[in-house]
């Protein structure tokens, strides 16, 4: 193998800019910022709004007169 042609691993310290939420991951750099990670994204955290808003059939249905 040829010296030098690999960059460095470091442990890095993600932090969310979000949350504040820090860990750590193997990676290139030393430091890595991220505005959403998993504590705070709502798909992850079990916040996520399933509300129904409709599609194109029921607007269309709506505007029609269509039951």
């Amino acid at each position: 193998m040829k010296k030098e042609l690999h960059p460095e691993y470091h442990e890095a310290k993600v932090t969310c800019i979000s949350c504040g939420n820090e860990f750590t991951v193997g990676s290139t750099e030393e430091e890595i910022k991220v505005e959403v990670c998993s504590n705070c994204h709502p798909f992850y955290s079990g916040k996520q709004r399933n509300a129904e808003r409709g599609g194109n059939v029921d607007k269309f249905n709506k505007k029609y007169g269509r039951k």
